[in-house]
């Protein structure tokens, strides 16, 4: 029985990068076996265990047959004998199919130390083709790893365009491709994660809205996101900084499709709503916007639709401030002070309006 580390922690490690987890294959042993050690089995298409104090996975080696459609369809073999070579034939790149022992030596059989160095993402194997996860794992890996210079080699664009035009990326569910958009979005160049897909004509079926005039988007959206990501924003306001590139119904439709939660389409709708009230306002826009915004119950809606909004503007808002406080000096004004002063029913309603129209007034003209 051995055990190695394999994976991103190895790819990392020489990168220099900090590694974020670390993922062990241990050859020559049984689920009773790591069990029996003391390991918690979690895996339940092929067994994965967690170290009983590091917590850390540890996979038994095994291989991977194509049985049916889609990223799901294999058939797996982790019998002892399944050598720590075969499983690292079956990973999507060579930069990932390194493992290092106990001593620190590296098993390198694919030559994925080379193409770290020469910045080249490429296929393992042929089989990279029978899934069609792969396609956005390498846009993912492209877009992560883009300051560092790496490119996807030529073979595997091919590869990946080949399984585009298959029609197998239907076969992963919505749930599965948002998690990918979503690490992108964390990673902070969704703009890169596009092209990648794009270029592997990925992009058509996946988000055809996109694909349409994405050269063109692709220019805007590139400076705006380097921009989010100097700023060290959010992945909500990544994404409400792509979404911009799409219709309302567009946006609307890429919403349901991908299941996207909540707090990325709320994100998403601020800015798209709202960015043309912010570059052209009075008194009277902003309490509509602050009254739509709900700025009275949800005071950090303002705040995300405003760091967004610098990010649309690259940095060149420079009305921010103001608009800060027209909103700080509207939050004062208080339905009770009117009640106090005998205004009931629908009147108060009124009066909180003209009081917050009066406030707002007073700050931009201060």
């Amino acid at each position: 029985m051995q055990t190695y580390l394999v994976g991103g922690a190895v790819r990392d490690k020489l990168l220099g990068r900090k590694v974020k987890e670390y993922d062990y294959v241990v050859v020559g042993a049984t689920v009773e076996q790591m069990k029996t050690l003391g390991f918690t089995q979690v895996g339940k298409d092929f067994p994965v265990f967690l170290h009983p104090k590091t917590k850390d996975e540890h996979a038994l080696a095994r291989t991977e047959r194509k049985q049916g459609q889609g990223y799901t369809g294999f058939i797996c073999d982790f019998t002892p004998d399944i050598t720590l070579e075969q499983d690292l034939a079956r990973r999507d790149l060579t930069v990932n199919a390194i493992a290092e022992d106990a001593e620190g030596q590296l098993i390198d059989p694919y030559h994925g130390q080379k193409d770290l160095e020469q910045r080249i993402l490429r296929h393992v194997s042929p089989a990279f083709s029978e899934d069609p996860l792969r396609v956005l794992r390498v846009a993912r890996f492209r877009a992560r790893y883009h300051e560092l210079g790496f490119t996807i080699a030529d073979e595997t664009l091919a590869l990946m365009r080949q399984i585009a035009a298959s029609g197998e990326l239907a076969s992963l569910t919505p749930e599965r491709v948002w998690l990918e958009w979503h690490k992108a979005l964390e990673d902070g160049y969704i703009d890169c994660f596009v092209d990648a897909l794009y270029q592997a004509q990925a992009l058509t079926e996946l988000c055809p809205a996109l694909a349409t005039h994405w050269p063109e988007q692709h220019a805007w959206l590139t400076p705006r996101i380097d921009y989010a990501r100097q700023q060290n924003l959010a992945a909500t306001a990544h994404f409400a900084l792509l979404m911009c590139a799409l219709s309302h119904d567009e946006r609307a439709a890429f919403f349901q499709h991908f299941r996207v939660p909540n707090q990325f389409i709320h994100s998403a709708q601020l800015l798209a709503q709202h960015h043309q009230t912010l570059a052209h306002y009075d008194a009277e826009i902003l309490l509509e916007l602050f009254n739509a915004i709900d700025l009275w119950r949800r005071p950090e809606h303002l705040n995300q639709l405003l760091i967004s909004y610098d990010a649309y503007t690259l940095g060149q808002f420079d009305t921010q401030h103001q608009i800060r406080q027209a909103a700080h000096h509207a939050q004062q004004v208080s339905a009770q002070t009117y009640i106090q002063q005998g205004i009931s029913g629908a009147a108060i309603k009124t009066a909180l309006q003209q009081g917050r129209l009066a406030a707002i007034r007073e700050a931009l003209e201060g």
